[in-house]
């Protein structure tokens, strides 16, 4: 399994010939989604979704599918089996590669501000993308992929929900609305300078690739 992490939340998976999509969203460059088999979407936020993007790549690659829950579904009418309404508890396969649902609510950013479905996606029983919510995967996986600053998070959470989860390693996204200076922070804190989660922590940039074996 090869990772390539795009902007924000973005990531690209490849594994025996079929590639996925996660969360292509306002942050990141729609060459993420060329050639891809499968686009996963967790939530209708336009950094995680962009409705224009997403149908320009549906028309571009004929077999192209989508999988995501019934909000951003009800965005994508006219592409009809295309796309896939999932929720938690469903499992499905992408050319071989299993995929199960996680979760169901975006993390609270403030009391006054309604809630949106969330949904987070386990690929072939190792590798978790739980959106904007610190879902726990059904057991414990080889990779986390970790959102790392958002108005609904904090630095001690994001420690404490690693060590639940209790990955190998733990893979930074979600990392735009921070400066520079502040990604560096976040990672020290969250790596190796921080008080310790048990997993290995990244912090890749757009375009790096990670062999995640």
């Amino acid at each position: 399994m090869r990772l390539t992490k795009f902007g924000h939340a973005c990531v690209r998976i490849e594994q025996d010939g079929t590639t996925v999509v996660i969360d292509p969203g306002m942050f990141t460059d729609a060459e993420a989604l060329t050639g891809a088999d499968a686009v996963l979407i967790t939530h209708e936020h336009m950094d995680h979704f962009v409705e224009d993007r997403l149908r320009a790549a549906a028309e571009a690659h004929p077999g192209l599918r989508i999988w995501t829950n019934s909000a951003v579904a009800g965005q994508l009418d006219g592409l009809g089996a295309r796309v896939t309404v999932v929720g938690e508890g469903d499992a499905f396969d992408i050319n071989g590669l299993g995929v199960s649902v996680h979760g169901e609510w975006h993390a609270v950013i403030h009391p006054d501000i309604p809630r949106v479905g969330n949904i987070g996606f386990l690929l072939d029983g190792k590798l978790f993308h739980p959106g904007d919510a610190l879902t726990l995967p059904p057991h414990p996986v080889e990779t986390l992929l970790l959102p790392i600053a958002a108005p609904w998070s904090k630095v001690s959470e994001l420690i404490d929900y690693v060590r639940e989860a209790a990955p190998q390693r733990a893979v930074a996204i979600h990392e735009a609305v921070l400066s520079d200076v502040g990604q560096l922070v976040h990672g020290r804190l969250l790596g190796d300078g921080g008080p310790g989660t048990g997993a290995q922590f990244h912090q890749p940039s757009p375009g790096e690739q990670l062999d995640l074996g």
